[in-house]
């Protein structure tokens, strides 16, 4: 009897050894910094026609207008048509990891990108570390392969806005979310290298390229309308076949959404546009579903020639037989 009472302490002291054990080194290695990584070497520009490309993106394809408002209200007046501040502070709950706010875009030299230099912006964009040193949650800024002409343009219109003071706060984590972090840093919050983002975006004409450029580094179509594992960020099924697991919607927390599938085959969204005309009058049209999380204020503003370019290829793509099931779906009671 004593035999077994002294072999379940020993066990129980290992168990909390090792439970000790896993929590240090989750609290040691969950915020990795990363000042080796160096900046690009880009700057922002005083020329009008490169801001002027720049408040295209920004307020356009790139939808940065919807994400870094205040509240969901600035949100629904931004995509209505207003221009206003990117002030940041915007709540993005990733459960159960963690609450992100989206950060304060104006020039404040305080709580702002007036903070910042050139280099340490475009080293967010380009390789998803921050000013801080730290990388932040990949999926969430996918612009690593927008071209170095747009990067510069988004980056210089930023720099012309109004300075507002928002001090935005920091990232919640959760025990769970930093242990994830910690495990998953190659994969869900790594660092982007390696890559060789072009130096000219393909011209602004309906093409194949340029629809390819704007889904994938651009709009972020791919990152939406993918199957991806929630907890890493990786695609788990063929690029822009839908995603079937419903999300909440940020509008309606009563109502899940489902990522309907771009490619052209019979269940996708494509079937419904039989011409490009058909594709670019939907986008002309705006929300119809109120509870959707699709930037639907930024899109309308796209050219005809960004709109046609989309459509041409997404049907240049593979068809995938994959039916995500209702896109919008009211939770009972």
């Amino acid at each position: 009897m004593k035999m077994l009472k002294r072999v379940s302490l020993w066990v129980a002291g290992r168990g909390a050894l090792v439970v000790g054990e896993l929590l240090v080194w989750v609290l040691l290695t969950w915020d990795r910094v990363f000042d080796d990584v160096p900046v690009p070497p880009l700057q922002a520009s005083s020329d009008p026609e490169v801001i002027e490309r720049g408040r295209y993106l920004v307020r356009g394809p790139s939808h940065c207008s919807v994400c870094h408002m205040n509240n969901v209200a600035e949100v629904a007046r931004s995509e209505a048509g207003e221009e206003l501040p990117l002030r940041g502070g915007l709540e993005f709950p990733i459960n159960p990891l963690a609450v992100f706010d989206t950060a304060n875009l104006t020039p404040d030299p305080d709580t702002g990108i007036g903070r910042y230099t050139d280099g340490q912006l475009f080293r967010m964009l380009r390789h998803n570390v921050k000013a801080n040193g730290r990388a932040s949650l990949a999926p969430l800024m996918p612009f690593a392969n927008m071209a170095d002409e747009d990067l510069v343009a988004v980056v210089s219109y930023l720099r012309t806005g109004e300075p507002i003071r928002n001090d935005v706060p920091p990232a919640r984590w959760t025990l769970m979310g930093k242990a994830i972090s910690a495990s998953l840093q190659p994969v869900a919050f790594q660092l982007v290298l390696g890559h060789t983002p072009p130096a000219l975006a393909p011209p602004e004409e309906a093409t194949v390229e340029r629809g390819r450029y704007l889904a994938n580094s651009v709009a972020n179509r791919v990152g939406c309308h993918s199957p991806v594992d929630l907890a890493t960020g990786e695609l788990t099924g063929p690029p822009f076949s839908g995603n079937g697991v419903g999300e909440p919607s940020m509008m309606d927390p009563g109502v899940i959404l489902r990522m309907p599938n771009l490619t052209p085959a019979p269940t996708g969204i494509l079937a419904r546009f039989p011409s490009e005309d058909a594709w670019v009058g939907r986008f002309r049209t705006g929300r119809v579903i109120q509870e959707s999380i699709m930037p639907w204020g930024p899109y309308t503003n796209m050219s005809d020639e960004d709109l046609r370019a989309l459509y041409r290829f997404l049907n240049s793509l593979d068809p995938v037989a994959n039916d995500v099931g209702p896109m919008v779906e009211r939770i009972s009671g």
